[in-house]
């Protein structure tokens, strides 16, 4: 079961939010950033969910402590703020994701595990799919026992997409992130190497790699294989 450090100075928004979260997590909480780092020095904690306006350390400070520390918890934070300028600020600061209260708290699971998710692929340097294992060590895929390595640009691709299920990514997004920004490569690159993964992996059922028209591609997981 997942730590999550709940920190919020507003003493019935935490206790809300703490009762919400109880029922799926290791809830722990602060009122304020200090508290939390006081915590944070004696519990490890896999995901921190913040408040903004705060007393003693708010949200964004306590975010510059944890980064400048080389602390890359997944922190999201909550805030009644809105404006554009705001929500740049959490992030710059070093904010994973960013929700506006009030919290609507189904979201807030999928936000929490989406974030946990990669965190997790992100220490094992591999995502599981069923019975489809991805090694970004290795650059394999392995199935039912039967590993196969794929060539580099493909896995990278096929990483990229289910690291991030149902999420749309365009071909401009994905050539900057695999080929990088000063690529000659143009984006029927992506189309080429798409369409080798799809003849590639056509009798794996974990999962599918979707052509949204239009816009791009995205992975998805096949229901009851993932």
């Amino acid at each position: 079961m997942a730590a999550i450090l709940v920190v919020e100075d507003d003493k019935n928004m935490r206790l809300l939010t703490c009762s919400k979260l109880k029922s799926r997590y290791e809830v722990h909480s602060a009122a304020d950033g200090a508290e939390a780092l006081a915590l944070l020095e004696h519990r490890k904690m896999d995901l921190i969910v913040a408040d903004i306006m705060m007393p003693r350390m708010d949200g964004c400070a306590l975010l510059r402590v944890l980064r400048d520390q080389g602390n890359q918890i997944p922190v999201l934070l909550l805030t009644a703020r809105q404006s554009f300028e705001d929500k740049r600020q959490g992030f710059a600061s070093g904010a994973d994701d960013y929700m506006t209260k009030p919290v609507n708290f189904e979201e807030l699971f999928w936000r929490i595990d989406a974030l946990l998710r990669r965190a997790r692929i992100a220490s094992e340097h591999r995502i599981v799919a069923g019975r489809v294992v991805l090694d970004s060590d290795t650059y394999t895929l392995t199935r039912d026992g039967v590993r196969t390595e794929l060539p580099r640009r493909e896995f990278e691709l096929l990483y990229k997409l289910l690291s991030y299920p149902g999420q749309i990514f365009t071909r401009s997004q994905l050539l900057d992130d695999i080929w990088g920004f000063d690529s000659e490569s143009g984006e029927d690159t992506v189309k080429t190497h798409i369409s080798r993964l799809r003849n590639r992996l056509r009798e794996v059922e974990e999962f599918r790699i979707l052509t949204i028209k239009g816009l791009g591609y995205k992975a998805e997981l096949t229901e009851g294989k993932a």
